[in-house]
This record gives C-alpha cells, structure tokens and sequence, in this order.
C-alpha cells in the first residue's frame, strides 16, 4: 500500500474529571489535579463554602459540568483547540449577577441600564478565555451565586470572586483535553 501523504489526526483523550485540591496554607489557592498534571490555580477569596451565596467570593463545593465559553480572538489569534463549544467575546457582552432580575446568572447584552452586570469584554486579560461552570444553572436560584468560570489568573495567583483561574498556558493546554462530558469537583 502506498501513503496518500496526508498525516492522520492525532489521537485525542478527553479529560472527564478535574480535580481541585486547596492549598493548606491558603485556602484560596490550590492545584487542578489533572491525569499526568498538577496545575497551580487561584480559587474564590472567601476559600471553598458550602452555600454559595452571590458576592461572598466563595468558590462553590461540588462537581460542575464545563458548558462551553468564550474566548478573546483578537488577543489569541484563533480559536483554541478544544471540544468544548466556544464563540468569539464580542465588546457587549456581559454576565448578569443581579439576583432581582430574570437574566440573573446568564450571558447578557450590554449596555443594561439598572441592573448589575459583569463585563465579558475584559483589559486585563483575565477572560481571554472563559468558561461556564454549571454551577447555579439549573434551576437558577437568585442569589445563589452567578459568574463561576474556569478562567485566567491574575500575576500571582491573586484570589478571584469564586472561580477556579489558571496561567494561561496551562489553560490552553488543558483545553485540547476538555470536553462536554469533563466535569470539575471542588470539594
């Protein structure tokens, strides 16, 4: 037989448990346990809670779906490669977290007069790449926490509002193992 001299695809495992372990001295850092990979990571500044409230910046105990996310085109230059679905972050787009209103813990269009919302379209990097953990997501219950992502950390792993953030290199490369059936416990 001769070659047709097109490469095959690469094999490609999909992650289906994520793992993050707190740090014993400070509990709003920690690691992302992964097969063959201990990844640093940032965790909420209110540690790890129970019942997550909105604005305790509590990282929510439990075992959270990856739905899919966004990432910033023009800071990366293509769509990284994953499993998950992902679209381009748009200038207006934002993330409800006003526990009154009927779009509370959803993407959002932006501007919204008088409501509280989080701005996707970020300058300092931080959601060059996002994604949505399924926390609070079915049934929303207002006020039990909006905005928990899988997201980029800040220079030295400073604390986020609850979400699990990662050196964007480690990002990237734990996205090409990542798919719909990756699920994150933190516990």
């Amino acid at each position: 037989m001769r070659p047709t001299g097109k490469a095959s695809a690469p094999v490609r495992t999909t992650l289906t448990r994520l793992r993050v372990r707190p740090a014993v001295a400070d509990g709003r850092r920690g690691h992302l346990l992964v097969p063959g990979a201990v990844i640093p990571c940032a965790l909420g500044k209110g540690g790890i809670v129970r019942a997550k409230r909105e604005g305790d910046g509590g990282s929510p105990r439990g075992s959270f779906r990856l739905r899919g996310g966004s990432f910033r085109l023009d800071r990366l230059g293509r769509r990284p490669a994953t499993l998950l679905p992902l679209r381009p972050t748009r200038p207006q787009d934002g993330w409800c977290d006003e526990p009154g209103d009927r779009r509370y813990n959803r993407p959002i269009r932006l501007p919204a007069p008088g409501i509280s919302a989080e701005r996707m379209w970020r300058e300092d990097g931080l959601y060059d790449v996002v994604i949505d953990l399924d926390h609070n997501r079915g049934p929303i219950r207002p006020g039990r926490g909006s905005a928990i992502f899988l997201h980029v950390a800040r220079p030295g792993f400073l604390p986020t509002e609850g979400c699990v953030a990662l050196r964007l290199p480690d990002l990237l490369r734990l996205l090409r193992r990542l798919g719909p059936r990756t699920r994150i416990r933190i516990p």
